[in-house]
């Protein structure tokens, strides 16, 4: 099964980079599809406002992140992370990096023992093992794949032909779907979204001014995304966004 879904997702790879037009340059903003991603953008703005905010607040304990409920998120988040883990290993096998996948294969053992199941962060704090993420979408950069289209996906947000084929992948791949039954791999994923909402509370003004303060909130976010995420590929370039004023 496994072997079965990378074969597809070494095919979707190859179409992607074969059949996305290219970038205008190095460093540009390809949005063929800009009207259907600015009502996504639209929805998920909505979503945040309505429902991300609000609950984000209430689970941070405040913009300072302290307090019981700001505890209790980053026990969620660390619980949420370590049980990521294991598919970061595989990424950074696929990548050809064993130094990373054995130094994340020791702090997921490190972290699921004495930081009692990951809800605590010993390999950090104990033993110098920090989280090194990685993905899909970046074992395909690795690969030679280009980024693709701009995209902003429902409830995702922000992405790229290669990410969002990067997200599907990273999903079925996960080792952590054949160890552990469908209810406690949802206990996982809804820990890994509280988690996310948490950050959205203590991260509230920065996000505030981006998503429902700008001018233009779409090119913003896509902006300042984009300059992110070819930062973290190494992909960095001179940033020109031809829809900024």
């Amino acid at each position: 099964m496994r072997a079965s879904v990378l074969s597809l997702a070494f095919l979707a790879a190859g179409l992607l980079s074969a059949c996305a037009p290219a970038a205008p340059d190095r460093g540009g903003i390809h949005d063929p599809y800009e009207p259907v991603n600015r009502r996504v953008h639209a929805f998920n703005r909505g979503l945040d406002a309505h429902i991300v905010k609000p609950l984000g607040g209430g689970l941070s304990g405040g913009q300072d992140g302290g307090g019981i409920g700001g505890h209790a998120v980053q026990a969620l988040g660390n619980f949420g992370s370590n049980l990521g883990q294991p598919g970061r290993v595989v990424n950074h096998l696929l990548q050809g990096r064993p130094g990373p996948a054995a130094r994340g294969t020791l702090r997921f053992l490190v972290n699921t023992t004495v930081g009692l199941a990951g809800f605590l962060d010993p390999a950090a704090s104990d033993f110098a093992l920090p989280e090194e993420d990685t993905d899909f979408g970046q074992t395909l950069a690795r690969w030679g794949v280009g980024e693709g289209a701009y995209l902003e996906l429902p409830l995702v947000g922000p992405s790229t032909g290669r990410d969002a084929l990067g997200r599907v992948v990273d999903l079925a791949i996960d080792p952590m779907r054949g160890w552990l039954n469908r209810d406690q791999y949802l206990i996982g994923m809804g820990a890994r979204l509280a988690s996310k909402a948490g950050e959205r509370g203590r991260f509230g003004d920065s996000v505030d001014s981006i998503l429902h303060e700008s001018a233009d909130s779409y090119a913003q976010t896509r902006l300042i995304w984009l300059q992110h995420r070819r930062h973290e590929l190494g992909e960095e370039g001179e940033y020109i966004d031809p829809y900024a004023e």
